[in-house]
């Protein structure tokens, strides 16, 4: 069973699966499972929460959320761990924010074809640390939907946790 974040539906059950079902299964993904992320979940986990919501944004302002929804999930297929890189980042080398997003970028097209529009998604994905400038809609959504699962991801187990402490 597939959910993302702040939504109730199975994703199996959706118009958003089909688009990502040939690639959302893939070892290179799964392997994002074993890798804690934002605190509370997983970093596929997370890249799932990216691409759902993204696609249905991107789907909302008819945009093409079928690419929202394959680079959401691609976005962050990375298996360094950021602080370790972080400690040992020599002079001239790039932050963790370019890096990962690179990264994830070439990791994605070994998994499968990326068009040019899912590897501005990836590489961009991070902007405004990073640079240049986005080039296209979809990759302004999927940088404030990664911000946006971010925050959630780091509040909504702790105001669950809340809540449930005051129910007893």
């Amino acid at each position: 069973m597939l959910r993302a974040i702040c939504s109730r539906k199975e994703l199996e059950d959706t118009a958003y699966y089909p688009l990502v079902s040939d690639i959302i299964g893939c070892e290179e993904l799964a392997e994002l499972k074993k890798i804690t992320h934002h605190i509370s979940t997983t970093r596929f986990q997370h890249c799932l929460n990216v691409s759902y919501h993204s696609y249905v944004i991107c789907r909302k302002l008819h945009l093409n959320a079928r690419s929202a929804a394959r680079a959401g999930l691609l976005h962050d297929l990375f298996y360094y761990d950021r602080k370790e890189y972080n400690a040992s980042r020599g002079k001239g080398q790039l932050s963790h924010s370019a890096m990962h997003a690179k990264l994830a970028a070439e990791n994605a097209a070994g998994v499968t074809e990326i068009s040019p529009l899912e590897r501005d998604m990836i590489e961009k994905h991070m902007w405004p640390v990073t640079r240049p400038l986005p080039r296209h809609k979809e990759t302004y959504v999927i940088t404030v939907v990664d911000k946006y699962c971010a925050v959630l991801e780091f509040c909504v187990p702790k105001l669950r946790r809340a809540v449930e402490a005051v129910r007893g």
